[in-house]
């Protein structure tokens, strides 16, 4: 943090901490952070050329909130992460703010770029069942073919995410009828569990040759060790290969094809919003918008008047 004034540098140690033990962020959301609200202040230190303490930065204006976004795209950052930027720097000031007594009203009042969001991309029925069969093919040694079933069944069969499968430990064998699952930010919810998730972690189980003991990882690397969420992706692309799908069947999509399949079977958003364990019911409805696009596909290829008749 070369150049940022010492009282900058320690209101930012403290917001961090904040949202260390107040908001429960990641260590992944904590760096994430520090970049972004670092970048901020390195511009500014520039732009009004030298140390900017915090007297100087209840003067920013809206000018110099532009100056930054602009310099900041210049340097080739997408809308998508200058708005990421943009939220960390807005978080910030908003704390800084109330324990220093100014008007924040120019950072807050800066206005992210548009950009259009990135809708998933789930996986039909019978393309997700084909990867459970197909991963199961991807190991010569059972416990392991086994073991990797068990993960993706529980993407796609509980919704979870592969950070959260791969967060069970040894106490949650055999699989209660309902979870609890501690997701981003520390939330819990509970989730229900079908038949063939806890048949396929019951399998594994009986297979592992490890010792899986109540505090230790459930799912084992072939040392023993945690399971890396790399060899999930590895054995997911391979089976996506051998079937033809394309590169977006990755485990995160077994994950929307679990919301999108509770829709098409007439599951209710807000339900669904709890089972994904979503802050927001607008991140939920991105799956409408799944169903709608499909929709209008199939309108497109079935109507005559689409089709020029």
């Amino acid at each position: 943090m070369t150049g940022i004034s010492p009282a900058c540098r320690d209101a930012l140690g403290r917001w961090l901490d904040a949202q260390r033990a107040l908001a429960g962020a990641s260590g992944n959301t904590i760096e994430a952070y520090r970049g972004d609200v670092v970048g901020f202040l390195a511009f500014m230190t520039a732009h009004r050329g030298g140390p900017q303490g915090l007297g100087a930065l209840e003067r920013i204006t809206t000018g110099d909130m532009r100056g930054w976004m602009a310099a900041t795209r210049a340097g080739g950052v997408g809308s998508r992460s200058l708005a990421r930027k943009l939220s960390a720097v807005k978080s910030f000031y908003r704390w800084l703010a109330e324990r220093e007594g100014f008007e924040p009203t120019a950072v807050l009042s800066a206005r992210a770029p548009k950009f259009q969001r990135k809708l998933p991309r789930p996986l039909a029925r019978d393309a997700a069942r084909a990867v459970i069969d197909r991963v199961e093919l991807q190991s010569v040694t059972p416990w392991v073919a086994a073991r990797d079933v068990a993960v993706i069944t529980l993407l796609w069969g509980c919704g979870l995410r592969i950070s959260e499968a791969l967060g069970l430990t040894g106490a949650d064998a055999p699989l209660p009828d309902s979870l609890r699952i501690t997701g981003k930010g520390g939330k819990q919810r509970m989730v229900p569990v079908l038949p063939a998730a806890r048949d396929a972690v019951d399998r594994y189980v009986a297979l592992c040759p490890h010792p899986l003991t109540r505090e230790g990882p459930l799912f084992r690397g072939v040392r023993g060790g945690a399971l890396n969420p790399r060899l999930i992706s590895g054995v997911m692309a391979q089976a996506r290969m051998q079937l033809g799908l394309p590169a977006t069947a990755t485990p995160h999509a077994l994950r929307h094809s679990f919301a999108t399949h509770l829709l098409d079977a007439g599951g209710d958003l807000r339900a669904i919003q709890s089972l994904l364990g979503h802050a927001s019911l607008s991140t939920t409805q991105v799956y409408t918008a799944v169903d709608n696009a499909r929709l209008i596909e199939v309108y497109n290829r079935a109507h005559p008047r689409a089709n020029g008749g």
